[in-house]
């Protein structure tokens, strides 16, 4: 039978080798004597801040007892939660995920303990401590996975925002797996996830998806809203704040979102409706501050978008009026810079327009979201606008390209292949690559060496992830 160390006897060897007697001890540890004479003998556990106390005294790296102190107080041991839930709170500021994996597969066989496991779960996803509350997360769905409860629900929508990141791939299996879900969240609670599902289609380009999820939210959203304002209840009241917007915006944004998926089918007569229809909201009851935010931005939207639909439809007259609008609305930071921007370029390479005086008037915007980007702060950032950054790439590509401006038209084809393949969108790549094709014969051999450099990384990469060999020899 194998001996398993303990805590006890590497603090009574390290005492003996030291020369130091317990109450020597105690005075660098900052513990009492008794305390220090109790844990050597046995006599008592240990508190994961007296551990510490322990091992910093010991000279010892932060952490260092951390696997010998689940052996010997946590696994094959009745889960004692006031032990536990400080010592999973430690982990977490400790980056020690391997530890918070051990705790969690030794006490969930019991079910009893997955309401505690919750709620710190969710106390770390609101200090920040994304990766340690996932595996909480993960350990309550996997043990409540016959329950069909809210809670096993809330947890798989914490692992799905939590998981969202550049691969659209795994991003689709993620919101897959969560559509199951949403059904057994509180009539509240399925308004926000139906936005973020909605919002990650969007990103994936699922139109019908997207449909799907805006068509429910408005739905659900609308029957909320009535008894909202039938039912003047504090009950009531108080799960309404659990949403993140105004429970008008989930009826509104629905509409939004249709008028996105007719763009993408270029029904753009259908899209003006839509827009229209979300322009005009007389019929929200609220006046506060936050309400009156909101409807501002639909208001906005509403204009930017009804220029869109007319100039994508064809009617270019409006092209001067909407880069007017872009310019008096927007700045650097504005998060849907790159989307007014991307409008205008779609519209230019679609009816071959000339806009190069557009493109010259935004330079410095246009640079800086080449070189920075955007930074993620919600669903519809993290995901709709970086999958737009590809997309404005390849618009930008294609316009020089074809206008003979060759360099910086590679520029910007090199930058669409980089951030479609950091989203592992293979249509945008596989396009990027037929553009370079068409043109490769204008590139110079500098230009070459790096997009084929590129294409080998990006080829090297799946072949990493598929799990094969690379035999090309």
């Amino acid at each position: 039978m194998k001996h398993t160390p303990t805590i006890r006897a590497e603090l009574d060897g390290y005492l003996k080798q030291e020369g130091l007697s317990l109450t020597q001890f105690g005075q660098l540890a900052g513990m009492n004597r008794g305390i220090v004479s109790a844990i050597v003998t046995g006599n008592k556990s240990m508190s994961v801040n007296q551990l510490d106390l322990i091992t910093e005294a010991m000279g010892l790296p932060e952490g260092y007892f951390y696997d010998l102190f689940i052996e010997n107080y946590i696994i094959d041991h009745p889960p004692n939660m006031r032990r536990i839930e400080p010592f999973l709170f430690r982990c977490a500021e400790l980056d020690k995920l391997d530890a918070i994996r051990r705790v969690v597969g030794a006490i969930m066989d019991n079910l009893l303990y997955s309401p505690k496991l919750f709620e710190i779960a969710e106390e770390l996803l609101a200090q920040g401590r994304h990766a340690a509350a996932l595996l909480l997360y993960e350990g309550v769905a996997e043990a409540e996975k016959y329950q069909h409860s809210e809670r096993l629900a809330v947890c798989q929508y914490r692992i799905f925002t939590i998981q969202v990141g550049d691969d659209q791939s795994r991003n689709l299996s993620a919101a897959t797996i969560f559509k199951a879900f949403v059904e057994l969240l509180d009539e509240i609670g399925q308004l926000d996830a139906l936005k973020d599902l909605a919002n990650m289609y969007r990103s994936l380009r699922k139109w019908d998806k997207v449909e799907e999820m805006a068509r429910k939210m408005k739905a659900k959203a609308e029957v909320q809203y009535t008894l909202k304002h039938q039912q003047k209840d504090r009950k009531r009241d108080e799960s309404t704040k659990k949403l993140s917007r105004p429970m008008f915006v989930y009826i509104t944004y629905a509409d939004l979102l249709c008028a996105g998926v007719c763009e993408a089918q270029g029904d753009y007569q259908q899209a003006l409706q839509y827009t229209y229809a979300y322009a005009n909201l007389n019929w929200v009851k609220e006046t506060d501050e936050d309400t009156q935010h909101w409807i501002g931005l639909f208001q906005h939207w509403a204009e930017v978008n009804t220029y869109v639909f007319k100039l994508l439809s064809g009617d270019t007259s409006v092209l001067n009026d909407y880069v007017e609008y872009i310019a008096a609305t927007s700045n650097e930071a504005d998060k849907e810079m790159v989307t007014k921007l991307l409008n205008v370029m779609f519209a230019a390479n679609r009816y071959q327009l000339d806009v190069n005086y557009m493109l010259k008037r935004f330079e410095t915007v246009i640079g800086s979201i080449v070189q920075h980007g955007q930074p993620s702060s919600d669903m519809y950032t993290k995901q709709v606008i970086s999958e737009q950054f590809a997309r404005f790439g390849y618009e930008l590509a294609y316009y020089y390209l074809y206008r003979g401006m060759h360099n910086v038209g590679f520029k910007y084809l090199m930058y669409s292949m980089v951030k479609s393949h950091i989203i592992n969108n293979e249509t945008y790549f596989i396009n990027c690559m037929g553009l370079f094709v068409r043109f490769k014969a204008q590139a110079a051999p500098e230009t070459k060496t790096e997009f084929y450099n590129l294409i080998e990384k990006v080829w090297l990469d799946n072949v990493e992830k598929s799990g094969f060999s690379d035999h090309r020899g």
